[in-house]
């Protein structure tokens, strides 16, 4: 947190870092609260090139709303239970921090700042859209504190606002008070309250892939006014992350289908495996009335995403295909020619840092081979992986 960290300022590094607008405003509008649109722009603030994002709000976006009106909203929205989990989460740390620094239960309080739509969309867009990056986990730096004085409805007061220092003490945050520090109110509660619930402090160790910044409203001279936004694999006795690279480009397309003929989806199968999509796969389901279903699902590139749910919903009966993002490991793939007795053969190594887990035989290769001598395939795939076992050390090739 460079110059500190508010709502808008996570929105801003998520864009600069791959983060769609489209994307999570399709998200966001699972809400049933509208008034509002998302403007991005680069700015520089200091030294540094970052995103700036407004929440423009128009007359029934700014229109005052209650803790209830915000709670209601996140039952109410059709986002995934594990999102409306997070929010409800973040509210709760910023209703208690406001009943704490204002006195009275939490929820209680009255919204003055806080009480217009774009705390919804602060709150909800960071929550979202670290799904959508495929964050798994979020660790922060301590908070700064600021000098000199903020102003607020409640009348001025410390850089440090007495909700946003609640939250702090709350959840037991760490803040960094000594060196060059910004200069007025450098932490929101908003901001304080979504890295106070969704972030660990703990330090880590992780190679960086992403590096975007979000930029602040003002533009000091003193200090750069960004959050920084660093994404990437944590380091393990793995390597970076676990046993293989995560990649978290791969999407996952679903669909339920109880209306297309075998010959159809099979027709489908095929065509999505020749546009490059990595894996295709059918499960059986019941869908409503019972009626016996498939589920047809895609992994693919974000680069073809498009063109693959183009595909399944011009050759399918579907009116709709499901997509989010999804993380995998994969382990190195390497292919190497070995000299058996029955021939040179292609054998496939699936390689887990410097150790080999796993030897195939490519399979049309030996299918050829068991064809032609009249062998059964597995004794071929057999003999293969023995004689190039025993001949020493073929699999470092």
């Amino acid at each position: 947190m460079i110059g500190g960290v508010s709502g808008d300022m996570l929105l801003g590094a998520m864009v600069a870092v791959g983060l769609d607008l489209d994307e999570l405003q399709a998200e966001l509008d699972k809400f049933p609260d509208r008034g509002y649109r998302l403007e991005n722009s680069l700015v520089n603030r200091g030294g540094l090139k970052a995103t700036l994002v407004d929440v423009v709000l128009d007359d029934d976006g700014d229109r005052k709303r209650t803790w209830d009106d915000f709670y209601s909203s996140i039952v109410d929205s059709s986002l995934e239970d594990s999102d409306k989990r997070s929010i409800k989460r973040v509210f709760d740390t910023l209703a208690e921090a406001e009943a704490a620094a204002h006195g009275g239960d939490a929820g209680s309080t009255h919204l003055h700042e806080l009480g217009t739509v774009d705390t919804l969309v602060d709150i909800s867009s960071t929550v979202i859209g670290m799904r959508l990056l495929g964050v798994d986990k979020i660790h922060a730096s301590a908070f700064p504190t600021g000098t000199g004085s903020s102003s607020s409805s409640h009348g001025s007061m410390g850089a440090t606002s007495i909700a946003t220092a609640a939250i702090y003490k709350g959840a037991d945050a760490p803040v960094r008070a000594g060196g060059k520090q910004p200069v007025g109110e450098a932490v929101t509660p908003t901001g304080a309250a979504i890295v106070a619930t969704l972030a660990t402090f703990d330090p880590v160790e992780f190679g960086a892939e992403l590096i975007g910044y979000g930029a602040g409203q003002r533009n000091p001279e003193g200090h750069a006014n960004v959050v920084g936004l660093w994404i990437g694999e944590g380091r393990s006795r793995w390597g970076r992350g676990g046993p293989g690279r995560r990649r978290p480009e791969v999407m996952e397309l679903e669909t339920n289908i109880d209306d297309s003929t075998g010959e159809i989806l099979g027709y489908v199968h095929e065509q999505l495996m020749e546009l490059g999509c990595l894996d295709v796969w059918f499960t059986p389901i019941q869908m409503k009335k019972n009626r016996p279903a498939t589920m047809l699902s895609v992994l693919v590139g974000r680069d073809l995403v498009d063109a693959a749910a183009e595909l399944i919903l011009k050759e399918t009966s579907t009116l709709g295909v499901r997509r989010r993002p999804v993380r995998r490991y994969e382990a190195e793939r390497q292919v190497v020619n070995v000299d058996t007795s029955l021939g040179k053969v292609p054998v496939k190594l699936k390689r887990i840092d410097d150790t080999i887990a796993q030897a195939v035989p490519e399979y049309e290769e030996c299918r050829k081979i068991a064809r032609e001598t009249g062998l059964p395939l597995a004794e071929v795939m057999r003999i293969v992986v023995n004689e190039a076992t025993m001949r020493g050390s073929p699999w470092g090739a």
